[in-house]
């Protein structure tokens, strides 16, 4: 079934002169169509009055240019076409060359939506909500400042599961299992799985490992009243917020989701493959 669209939003890493040509060049396509456009900068002062009506978004840079698009979407049910100008990344998977036939195969309606699991993020302080937050990659607890170890007792659905004395904690949603948790030495998750991943960062106690848990748990971290470190909690790089000691910060599967459009020229386990070697290839 063909997909119509009437407005289109491009959000546009402007610092790259490759970002402003593609977004010049795509404007021209959409005008020549009569599809009404607006190029988003990514910025901190977006207006949200803009999404009305939206159809589509497409993002030009890399990943961190789609989760700024995801974070003024807030949740809306706005399909992303998300275009890669550097190495295919492992959310943006359509470069440059492409993004014209991806998006005239999704409106043709050959191409699917990846359906991605978002979280949902919000700070007690002494039993009062401070401040929520809605993310698609990960939440990270960490100290803000020198490397001194911070304790956190966390509970999953009520039951308590441990206290850990690390340099932060990451709770990671299967599209962010590529990202930092990743780096910190978690399990890589298909993207479309309904699961979080908790991994400590640097582990005081080695036996403090990784956990995957199933997606309708509730992940609550308390941070502990004796701290050494300044702490803050920082959703998908884009939300930077200080947390104090004996705040609480409650995770749980969000209702909302985000939906990607799928390249029918690679696959998941593909660009794995590409991005992280594998197989014994040369550079492995």
């Amino acid at each position: 079934m063909k997909i119509k669209i009437s407005r289109v939003i491009i959000v546009v890493n402007l610092l790259r002169e490759e970002a402003r040509l593609l977004a010049r060049e795509a404007e021209s396509y959409f005008h020549e169509r009569d599809v009404e456009i607006k190029i988003l900068p990514v910025q901190n002062d977006f207006d949200p009055d803009l999404l009305p009506g939206t159809d589509l978004a497409i993002t030009i840079g890399g990943d961190g240019t789609l989760l700024y698009c995801v974070h003024i979407l807030a949740g809306e049910d706005i399909p992303i076409l998300a275009v890669n100008l550097g190495d295919i990344g492992f959310i943006t998977d359509v470069s440059r060359g492409e993004w014209i036939e991806a998006l005239e195969k999704y409106l043709s309606g050959y191409l699917g939506i990846s359906r991605r699991l978002m979280f949902e993020a919000r700070v007690e302080r002494e039993s009062v909500k401070i401040a929520s937050f809605r993310g698609l990659n990960d939440a990270v607890i960490r100290n803000s400042g020198a490397s001194k170890i911070i304790c956190l007792r966390v509970h999953l659905s009520e039951i308590y599961v441990g206290r850990y004395r690390a340099d932060g904690l990451i709770v990671a949603t299967p599209t962010g299992s590529t990202a930092y948790s990743m780096s910190a030495g978690g399990p890589i998750l298909h993207p479309e799985m309904e699961a979080f991943i908790l991994n400590p960062i640097c582990p005081f106690t080695l036996s403090n490992r990784p956990i995957v848990v199933p997606g309708d748990e509730i992940l609550e971290i308390e941070v502990e009243e004796e701290q050494k470190a300044n702490i803050t909690l920082t959703i998908d790089g884009q939300d930077v917020f200080e947390i104090l000691p004996g705040d609480r910060v409650i995770l749980r599967k969000s209702e909302k989701y985000s939906h990607i459009i799928l390249s029918d020229k690679r696959n998941f386990y593909e660009v794995l493959r590409a991005k992280l070697n594998w197989a014994g290839e040369p550079n492995a």
